[in-house]
């Protein structure tokens, strides 16, 4: 491969958490060999310095009827995963708090560590991981600097650096996640893992062009420019 693969993932997202679970099954080093870039919906301060860059995440609502879809279909999905699931209720979520923390503790090498806590703390215990004092809880049982990620949604870097994410995640042409690109091929949602996969180890183990199988029409900028239309 010419260059590592790319995924984008949201702690919002019960999709990704199962996707990422599932990718770790095949590819259990899945944190050094991808590159991992966090997706969220931005605050004003960090939707004004992507604005300054020129870029700018589509964002849909989701309806009463695809949420009441999602609840049923993620709770029958972890189930066929042999996972517990407990939906957690988000009132008026700041994102940044999880996200910026998880940029933070990657810069100390604990990037996997972070996330399992993080993931096991919102989906499987319900948590508000938004919530700053939960937050510092549930990083510090995980054995991690406490004061310093809860100090990262207030430091400028690693403002910064997730506003760059962002900002790849517009320029990869993301709309929702987990999403997932290898060479020029784009992999959107969790029942697109098993293709990601053949097409990674495909590429892996052979050194085939990540293109193949894809119609020479296409465009590399991207396939859908549909609305994101929520992704849970």
């Amino acid at each position: 491969m010419k260059r590592p693969p790319r995924l984008y993932f949201s702690f919002r997202s019960p999709y990704t958490w199962m996707a990422v679970h599932k990718l770790r099954w095949s590819i259990p080093d899945l944190f050094e060999v991808a590159e991992w870039f966090p997706y969220w919906d931005p605050d004003p301060d960090t939707e004004r310095a992507m604005l300054d860059q020129g870029a700018q995440l589509p964002y849909q609502a989701m309806s009463k009827a695809k949420h009441l879809y999602v609840l049923g279909d993620t709770k029958r999905l972890a189930g066929r995963l042999g996972l517990e699931m407990a939906w957690p209720v988000d009132v008026d979520p700041w994102w940044e708090v999880p996200h910026l923390a998880w940029l933070a503790a990657r810069r100390l090498g604990a990037a996997q560590r972070c996330y399992d806590a993080l993931v096991a703390a919102r989906w499987q215990r319900g948590e508000n991981i938004c919530d700053r004092a939960v937050l510092r809880r549930v990083v510090a049982d995980a054995g991690l600097p406490a004061d310093l990620l809860d100090a990262a949604v207030d430091d400028p870097e690693v403002r910064a650096e997730g506003v760059g994410c962002l900002v790849a995640a517009y320029e990869d042409d993301v709309f929702g996640v987990p999403y997932l690109r290898l060479g020029r091929q784009r992999f959107w949602g969790f029942d697109r893992v098993e293709m990601f996969l053949d097409a990674y180890h495909d590429a892996a183990g052979s050194g085939a062009d990540p293109m193949h199988g894809v119609p020479a029409a296409v465009p590399a900028g991207g396939y859908d420019r549909d609305t994101a239309g929520g992704c849970g």
